[in-house]
């Protein structure tokens, strides 16, 4: 696959290859070794050459980092999924040790986005135990996908029960806060809906586990994706962890794109 490029995409992509998990020493050495060899040539510039160096490092980061998600996220091939922790790793060593030349402040606040976000951490090698995914979502962006490629697991509309968004004093407010907790706690129709879930959840956990399955996904919806999804998430991740000695992560999608 062979093209004519620049020639410092070439030595980043064998150096910043994701799965290959080189070390800041390993990767100096062989990028000095490579100039070293290069600078035998009379048209090569190693100064002009290490200017633009660590921008084609984090062109070549972004382009790994979109092939993985979308081969692995839409295309649903999970073999690619299982490296996007390593580039996440990658990335993060990038902005801590990197001052590029160019002033890309909104690339970076998206940059830092990447590197918190606990649902890309999720990927990676597969859990030998069970682990329960629960998502809070509103239904205007679609319902969360299975990354896992286990498939299956619940859908839970939340849109019957009454709405704190609704009201003025509560519309800043999401379900976790303490203000919207009170106010949902204290309904029946909202506390009923809870145990009628928890109740199918529950039987698909002892099974799973007795199955010795990994991955069970738990998603709730509402308008939003503020309030009443978010509480009931909170509500039966606590739940599980009050029985069960398993991995339970939790994730508000609304709540990450504010």
């Amino acid at each position: 696959s062979g093209r004519k490029g620049a020639l410092q995409y070439d030595i980043a992509s064998l150096l910043f290859e994701a799965k290959t998990s080189l070390s800041p020493a390993i990767r100096d050495e062989l990028l000095e070794y490579y100039t070293e060899i290069f600078s035998k040539q009379s048209s090569f510039n190693k100064a002009g050459f290490l200017k633009y160096y660590y921008g084609f490092v984090l062109i070549r980061l972004l382009q790994a980092l979109g092939a993985y998600g979308y081969r692995g996220y839409f295309e649903r091939k999970h073999f690619f999924l299982q490296s996007i922790p390593q580039a996440v790793d990658t990335l993060e060593w990038f902005l801590n040790n990197v001052k590029l030349g160019v002033q890309i402040p909104q690339m970076y606040k998206c940059f830092e986005q990447i590197i918190q976000s606990s649902f890309l951490k999720e990927f990676g090698s597969p859990p030998s135990e069970l682990t329960v995914s629960i998502n809070s979502f509103s239904y205007k962006s679609g319902i969360p996908m299975d990354n896992t490629g286990n498939g299956g697991g619940f859908v839970f509309d939340c849109r019957s029960l009454p709405n704190p968004g609704r009201i003025e004093k509560y519309k800043k407010y999401t379900g976790k806060d303490l203000c919207v907790i009170d106010f949902l706690s204290e309904l029946d129709e909202v506390m009923s809906f809870l145990d009628h879930c928890f109740l199918l959840v529950d039987a698909s956990v002892n099974n799973y586990k007795e199955r010795n399955m990994t991955h069970l996904m738990v998603n709730f919806g509402c308008t939003g994706g503020q309030h009443r999804s978010v509480y009931c998430a909170e509500e039966i991740a606590r739940r599980l962890k009050q029985k069960y000695q398993i991995q339970v992560n939790i994730r508000h999608r609304e709540q990450e794109k504010s």
